[in-house]
């Protein structure tokens, strides 16, 4: 089982930006120490749910501060982005890196960050798979060009060559957040592993990995493509760990609540359509309910469970739900040193 944890640098309630930056920043530094698998960064714009812009700038910090921790994005938004900038970013990356990068993709949200960018609604609503077709010619060829609706030029000269190191894949790895029917379709029928969002339970993960599978199959990938694939998928979660459940508990429900009222609140729609907003402190409740909050064992449980009931093996944990640094490390370091050995 790969354990890592999901860094969305969020901005409490009375923090600053820089504050927020700073813990995700330590975070990560602290997740290598304590030996997990990973660290997935996350993008937002204009809201203090998330003050990281650009996870890909993020993530090229972060694999300069670390030697062995893989560094992934979680997601950078392709509505928002061009692919090809995209790509050659992540090439860099994954180059420099020695191939421990990850692009993680999605399609985001009807916000205003598509005015702002000058996007349109249109990449959000029918743009995603040009741009991800785009982005993955870019990764794995040598010469690209493109003539589709959103995106025309002449063929150009990839540089630098993602698919330079001696590796068994092509460039580096990616992964598609998967929110609908439709993402696990596009995702499955070009065979690329999911990310799945920690609003959802295990039962709803199963249904999109089965659906994922049977999407493959029907695509034409092979057997062993879909195994192989399959076992890249990712299921976000949050953890906290505390020598009793209640406490764990109470830490994030003190926390989350006002950061999520305060966070998904300024989310603006680039269009005015109405939106439904959770209530924060029932969606608080709603992820202790779902994912390791708790003593060691209880997440150690957790997670095995999660896995049985899904297939899936990896993991991205929110570990700053406290919204404090002291305890953001502290319990980075008990999943490190109280809960992987349990999964050994």
């Amino acid at each position: 089982m790969r354990v890592g944890t999901f860094v969305l640098a969020a901005q409490f309630p009375g923090q600053g930006q820089a504050e927020a930056l700073h813990r995700a920043v330590r975070s990560a530094e602290a997740a290598e120490a304590a030996g997990l698998d990973s660290v997935w960064l996350a993008e937002h714009h204009f809201v203090p749910y998330g003050v990281c812009p650009s996870a890909v700038t993020l993530a090229a910090l972060l694999l300069g501060r670390t030697r062995r921790i893989g560094v992934g994005t979680a997601v950078s938004v392709l509505p928002t982005a061009h692919p090809v900038a995209l790509g050659e970013q992540a090439a860099l990356l994954h180059l420099t890196s020695g191939g421990r990068f990850t692009l993680g993709v999605g399609r985001g949200g009807p916000w205003v960050d598509l005015e702002v960018f000058g996007a349109g609604l249109e990449a959000y609503e029918s743009g995603f798979p040009e741009s991800l077709d785009l982005l993955l010619r870019w990764l794995r060829g040598g010469r690209v060009g493109a003539s589709g609706t959103r995106f025309r030029f002449r063929e150009v000269a990839v540089v630098p060559r993602a698919d330079e190191l001696d590796e068994p894949a092509a460039g580096p790895p990616v992964v598609v957040a998967c929110t609908s029917p439709g993402s696990v379709r596009l995702a499955a029928q070009r065979g690329l592993p999911m990310l799945l969002g920690m609003h959802c339970g295990d039962a709803e993960k199963a249904d999109m990995v089965a659906m994922w599978q049977s999407e493959a199959r029907a695509a034409g990938l092979s057997p062993e493509m879909v195994a192989s694939r399959g076992a890249e998928h990712v299921s976000a979660g949050v953890v906290q760990i505390a020598d009793r459940r209640a406490h764990a508990v109470e830490t994030l429900v003190k926390a989350m609540p006002d950061w999520l009222r305060r966070g998904l609140g300024a989310h603006v729609t680039v269009d005015g359509r109405p939106r439904t907003m959770r209530d924060p402190l029932a969606y608080t409740e709603l992820l202790c309910d779902l994912h390791p909050v708790g003593p060691p064992a209880l997440c150690a449980d957790r997670l095995a469970a999660t896995s049985e009931r899904t297939g899936i093996t990896r993991f991205a944990l929110l570990v700053e739900g406290s919204g404090d640094l002291a305890t953001t490390e502290e319990n980075v370091a008990r999943l490190g040193a109280e809960v992987l050995p349990l999964l050994a």
